[in-house]
Formats: C-alpha cells, sequence, structure tokens
C-alpha cells in the first residue's frame, strides 16, 4: 500500500501541473490532450510518465528540444511523498481522502502563487471548506480560531503595510515600497485554513516555520530580479505540512 499510494500521487502530481498551468490561463483541464508548450506537438502517453519520462528525455521535449521545466517533477515528487505521508498518518479513510483534496489544492495553489502572485478564488474557497472538514476539531472550535488567526492578521498586516508604505519607503526612499502591501488577499483564507486544522499553539509554530522559510528567497529575489512581491502561500503551506506531520509545538505543551 505505501507502494501504491506514492505511484498514486506520481499520478495525481501529473494531473496538478495540469491544473497549475490551464487554470490561470481559463483553459478546460480535460481537453485537449497535453501537448509541448513550445511546438504545440501532442505528447504520446509513453513519454507523459511523471517523473520518469522527464528523466528519460533528458528535461527536453523530444519533438522541439526546448527545455521542460523542472516544475514538472518536483510537483510530481511532491505530490507522491505528500500522499504517502498522508497514508501513513491516517491510514485508508476518509479523512485520508478529504485531506488528499485539501493538501492537494495547496500544492496547486503554491505553484499558481508562485508563478502570477496571485491565486483563483475558487481554490481558496476549496482549501478553506476542506480545512474544516479535516480539522480533529468541533466545528464550532475550528471556526473560532480560524476567525481569531485570519482576523488577529489582518489587523497586523494593516499594521505592517503601514510602515512599509509610509516610514520604511521614505527612510530608503524607494517609492514602490508605497504599493506593497505585507500580506495579499489570498493569504487570508490560507492563515483562516491554518488556524482551522492546527489551533493554537500550532498556528504560530506553523506561522513562525512560514517566515523563515520566506526568508531566503524574498532576500534573493529582490536583490537579484528587483522583485520586492513575496509569494507567501507557498511558505505557509509548508509550515503547515511540517506542523501537521512532525507537531513540533507538542515541545511547548
Amino acid at each position: 500500500m505505501e507502494v501504491f499510494s506514492f505511484i498514486f500521487g506520481l499520478l495525481i502530481g501529473s494531473f496538478l501541473n495540469v491544473l497549475i498551468y490551464r487554470l490561470p490561463i481559463k483553459k478546460s483541464f480535460i481537453t485537449p490532450r497535453s501537448r509541448c508548450t513550445n511546438c504545440n506537438k501532442l505528447i504520446p502517453w509513453y513519454l507523459n510518465i511523471p517523473i520518469f519520462s522527464y528523466i528519460y528525455l533528458k528535461g527536453n521535449c523530444k519533438e522541439c528540444g526546448e527545455k521542460i521545466s523542472l516544475q514538472y517533477p518536483i510537483v510530481e515528487f511532491l505530490t507522491a511523498l505528500l500522499t504517502l505521508g498522508l497514508y501513513l498518518k491516517l491510514g485508508l479513510s476518509y479523512e485520508l481522502l478529504f485531506s488528499m483534496v485539501f493538501f492537494y489544492t495547496l500544492i496547486v495553489l503554491s505553484f499558481i502563487d508562485f508563478k502570477y502572485k496571485a491565486v483563483p478564488d475558487y481554490l481558496l474557497l476549496i482549501a478553506l471548506i476542506f480545512s474544516f472538514v479535516i480539522t480533529q476539531k468541533d466545528l464550532f472550535y475550528a471556526l473560532k480560531d480560524a476567525f481569531i488567526i485570519s482576523g488577529a492578521f489582518i489587523l497586523l498586516n494593516f499594521v505592517i503595510t503601514f510602515y512599509i508604505q509610509n516610514i520604511k519607503s521614505r527612510i530608503l526612499k524607494d517609492e514602490s515600497l508605497k504599493q506593497q502591501e505585507a500580506l495579499g488577499e489570498g493569504d487570508i483564507p490560507i492563515l483562516a485554513s491554518i488556524g482551522a486544522i492546527l489551533g493554537f499553539p500550532g498556528t504560530f509554530v506553523a506561522i513562525f516555520l512560514s517566515s523563515l522559510f520566506a526568508i531566503i528567497p524574498s532576500i534573493y529575489f529582490q536583490i537579484k530580479k528587483k522583485d520586492i512581491q513575496t509569494p507567501f502561500i507557498p511558505y505557509l503551506s509548508l509550515g503547515l505540512i511540517v506542523e501537521y506531520f512532525f507537531n513540533i509545538s507538542k515541545v511547548f505543551n
């Protein structure tokens, strides 16, 4: 079953790549079949096997030689690893099914956020709904924690954004900072989902880990690419996953 869950995750990861590519550009994720994004040649099934096809083709399209994004094997491997982890944690159960939907949605949201720094609202809604389904707390307490966490960070977002837009922009004499916000609108539903699932103090540990994970990439993008916007959903998701599986917050109990 462990091997099956990993292989199943690889197959789902291939499908998630389709969603990541097509949902932002509003293309059907059912048809047409997968094609090279450069030469538009149809990819035969035997060259569309998760991870193995990428290795066999050495990361290049067979027809035109265009580089295949490393995103594809990364998403497939992460999805397989996550599926295996969920199976080991939850076993065969309805909770496993609902948890897979939630975490798969987080993967799609994360990679879309990486590329576009914006995500579809309906994916955020799906993640939020399923966070209440898979939580191990009573619905009332899950809702309470979700509202407290998201509400607290809305206030924190206001304070930090005010600092960035008014104080930091004057100190650094950088007018572009006046357009920057500490948190994006899409971060709030994810924070609420984390609150619903982890509660206290797990949520604070997950957010602290998220901030640590985001430090180096944000510095890199700001220095190398002059990009002051850091997509935070991927790091929130990673912080949630680490706390969900390893329960680091138990050392504070």
